[in-house]
């Protein structure tokens, strides 16, 4: 197993702990949508995948784990995270009225969340990168965001996938370097300041571009997504998205000399031509050097440019379109073996965060003996299995149990804080 500071996988856990389509004003459940839930379950294990196997062969060529699942599985959590807060609220935008018990229950929940990654982060030792205390500045961002109509969170997206990374650019130069290791409650009370800036703008998972997915995220979720011809046009915005994202790079870079400009800014890019060399081939660790304006043209997995942020939205829509078409086949045959994939994907997708957890806690662990391969297929088998029996068994995730308890009681008492003091009854 290595370390791997170039690509790292997220975990939504805002979608995964609250009933798919529950909305928030009404103790009702509905039923939880497969395909969402496998989208979560796919992401989950390309993310293990990516943790527990090289990211390079011997001849320094990047493995199949990586070329699939860098940079896409991260996007595909962020977009579903988006999801899971319009569930969460009801799939449709917050009126005013009820919106202080959204904040508290969307805030308590972001807490939890990061308090869980600070946690995480104090026992990593092989990652460096855990995502939880990015996703949380995230889902606090976006708290303001479900009282908007969904057109404008729609502009909201693109106007952060197409301008914040250009914003970045220019502002990072007067910002500290980042340290680029795990936040922990230790980096938070001695530098609150610099945690926040490297969580927002200069880690691995800038939360302020990134809120671009989240974005992306919430207007699907207000779709009926039982629909077939909301599943059609996810999956013709998915394609658009993930196959023009790399013509245009490919575009800018050759046609148009991108690379050639990168190359010449390569002296004060503050990297060895080495490291530009893999920058280029394998990705960023979050962000690209602000050398030349070219370097916003690439879509290399983890730099947050406009392209990157963009094309890898693109195929975690087009996943959730597939699997979406894909559970309204009626065909015995072909329903049976759908479910069949479906049905453990969504288990694992129900409880991610708390498998998260247990994997970062598991590759850090003395239990981790094993070589790369075996070490990640026992993962995965014991994810998938453990997961279809909890889920039939008990249901939500542990941590996910938590975390909704914890915002559920935070709804409760921001709406009984209301009714404080109590009216007096009439005595006249």
């Amino acid at each position: 197993m290595t370390e791997i500071t170039l690509q790292r996988s997220v975990v939504d856990s805002v979608a995964s702990t609250q009933p798919t389509g529950a909305p928030a004003s009404t103790p009702r459940k509905r039923k939880r949508l497969m395909a969402v839930d496998a989208v979560r379950g796919v992401s989950l294990l390309g993310m293990i995948i990516l943790h527990a196997l090289y990211e390079s062969d011997v001849a320094g060529r990047p493995m199949w784990s990586f070329t699939v699942f860098s940079g896409r599985a991260a996007a595909a959590f962020a977009v579903l995270s988006g999801a899971g807060i319009a569930f969460a609220t009801g799939r449709r935008r917050v009126g005013l009225a009820g919106g202080r018990a959204t904040v508290a229950a969307l805030g308590v929940r972001a807490l939890a969340i990061g308090a869980i990654g600070l946690v995480l982060g104090d026992a990593d030792t092989m990652l460096n990168a855990v995502i939880l205390p990015y996703l949380a500045v995230a889902f606090l961002l976006a708290i303001p965001l479900v009282f908007l109509p969904t057109w404008a969170i729609a502009v909201i997206g693109v106007a952060l996938a197409t301008g914040m990374p250009a914003l970045s650019h220019v502002l990072r130069p007067q910002m500290p370097e980042p340290s680029l290791g795990n936040a922990t409650f230790g980096y938070l009370v001695d530098h609150p300041g610099e945690l926040l800036t490297e969580l927002s703008i200069t880690g691995f998972y800038p939360a302020v571009p990134w809120l671009a997915y989240v974005c992306a995220g919430l207007v699907i979720g207000r779709l009926d997504l039982t629909r077939m011809r909301a599943a059609i046009v996810l999956l013709g915005t998915g394609i658009v998205l993930a196959a023009g994202a790399p013509a245009v790079s490919s575009i800018l870079l050759n046609r148009y000399g991108g690379l050639k400009h990168i190359w010449m800014a390569q002296p004060g890019s503050g990297l060895t031509e080495s490291e530009t060399m893999k920058l280029l081939t394998f990705g960023g660790n979050g962000t690209t050097p602000t050398s030349t304006w070219w370097w916003l043209a690439i879509d290399g997995r983890h730099t947050s440019t406009p392209l990157d942020i963009l094309g890898t939205a693109g195929i975690a829509i087009a996943l959730l379109g597939v699997l979406l078409l894909a559970s309204r086949i009626t065909r015995p045959t072909l329903r049976w073996l759908i479910t069949a994939v479906q049905a453990p994907l969504a288990a694992v997708g129900t409880m991610t965060l708390s498998f998260y957890a247990a994997h970062i806690m598991f590759i850090n662990s003395e239990y981790d003996t094993y070589d790369a391969t075996t070490g990640c297929l026992i993962q995965v088998v014991a994810i998938v299995l453990i997961g279809l029996a909890w889920h039939t068994v008990v249901g939500r995730g542990p941590l996910e149990g938590i975390v909704v308890t914890l915002a559920s009681r935070a709804r409760q008492l921001s709406t009984s804080s209301l009714r404080w003091p109590p009216s007096k009854p009439d005595t006249a």
